[in-house]
Formats: structure tokens, C-alpha cells, sequence
């Protein structure tokens, strides 16, 4: 298809190119939308059901905007005593922590050796 994009800029960023920009929304309080370039359902998905167990977020959604633009939209909004970016900091290591866990037990269970 002449149209479609090549699949490394599903990955790669552009020269230049942020990967989060972050924006505070103005009509509801303690909400911050981030859009992360370069991401999809799989990094959307991890982090809101990291981010809904966090007793002081009160919401946490994402969208990918169309199938075409390789970036999601990321809606945070937080207790008055929480800020939107320090609940996403602690759900990235939060699930950074699950990652190197999960591997740390399949390598238990399973050996180093390749699969």
C-alpha cells in the first residue's frame, strides 16, 4: 500500500521528537493529559491498570486516537494532594518493579538458559 507508513515509525521517533508532552488541564483540577509518541494499547494498557491502583488517583484512561498516529493519550487526575505527573513517575516504576519480578521468577523457574 503506497498510503501506509513504514513500520519503524511505529517506533521510532522522529529528529526531535518528545516522547511525553505533558499538559495540565485547565477545566478540571488535578488532571493532567500526557501524550506519549511512539506507544500503543500495550504501554496504555500497563500503566492505567497501575495507575487505578493508586488509592489517590481518582482517574486513569487512555486512547489511541486512530490506528494511523502512533501515539496514545493518557488522562490522569489525582487527589488535591497528588500531583498527575508524580502518580505516572510511580506507575512507571511501579511496573518496572513487575517486569524485573516476573522475569527474576521465570528465571527461577525456568533456568537462564535460552529458550
Amino acid at each position: 500500500m503506497a498510503n501506509r507508513p513504514e513500520a519503524y515509525e511505529r517506533f521510532t521517533a522522529a529528529d526531535g521528537e518528545q516522547k511525553v508532552v505533558y499538559k495540565l488541564d485547565q477545566k478540571v483540577p488535578d488532571t493532567a493529559v500526557f501524550r506519549i509518541n511512539r506507544e500503543d494499547h500495550t504501554l496504555g494498557n500497563m500503566l492505567v491498570q497501575q495507575l487505578q491502583r493508586d488509592p489517590r488517583v481518582l482517574f486513569a484512561g487512555y486512547k489511541v486516537p486512530h490506528p494511523m498516529e502512533y501515539h496514545i493519550i493518557l488522562r490522569i487526575q489525582t487527589t488535591k494532594d497528588y500531583n498527575p505527573m508524580d502518580a505516572l513517575r510511580q506507575a512507571i516504576t511501579d511496573c518496572k518493579s513487575n517486569v524485573r519480578d516476573l522475569s527474576r521468577q521465570f528465571t527461577d523457574l525456568h533456568g537462564s538458559g535460552d529458550l
